[in-house]
């Protein structure tokens, strides 16, 4: 029996930052940090808690993704993308637990590694999916996100949340 031709996923968008690091910062690399923390934290915050207009201000990263999965949604509505990519398609919008590791690559780029909680307070394991088994998709329970500052000097997260199919 023939096996139909899967079209590939599409190619992601890529996503533009402005080149440029702002120059009027004042403060030290670890108050920077600790914005960066701050804004990251508040952001799957305000997701968690459903304030998905006012987490729209937080995230710079690509919405192609909520997109292709919501056709009928308009695509330059944020919140509504977000929204249903929370509520719908499998992103899974918890509150963070711990920030196991952070480094400042720039006074513009902050990284990090972030655990989440589930809804009952457990750490959360996004373990293998789709016929998968733990030997070839080990469990994860870590989670890399990276925050930047624009020219503006605001913070804003780059990363969706973690995607459960």
């Amino acid at each position: 029996e023939a096996v139909p031709d899967i079209a590939p996923p599409s190619t992601p968008t890529p996503i533009i930052i402005a080149a440029c690091t702002p120059t009027n910062i004042t403060e030290t690399p670890s108050e920077g940090m600790e914005k960066a923390r701050s804004t990251l934290i508040r952001f799957f915050e305000l997701l968690n808690q459903g304030e998905y207009e006012r987490a729209t201000a937080l995230y710079r990263g690509d919405y192609q993704p909520l997109r292709e999965w919501n056709i009928l949604i308009d695509p330059k509505d944020h919140a509504a993308l977000l929204a249903a990519g929370c509520e719908l398609n499998g992103l899974q919008c918890l509150q963070v637990k711990r920030i196991v590791g952070e480094k400042v690559v720039s006074s513009a780029e902050y990284h990090f590694t972030v655990e989440f909680l589930n809804q009952d307070g457990s750490l959360f394991v996004h373990g293998p999916c789709c016929g998968g088994n733990a030997t070839d998709f080990p469990p994860e329970s870590q989670f890399a996100y990276t925050v930047i500052r624009n020219c503006a000097g605001e913070f804003l997260v780059l990363e969706l949340p973690v995607y459960v199919p």
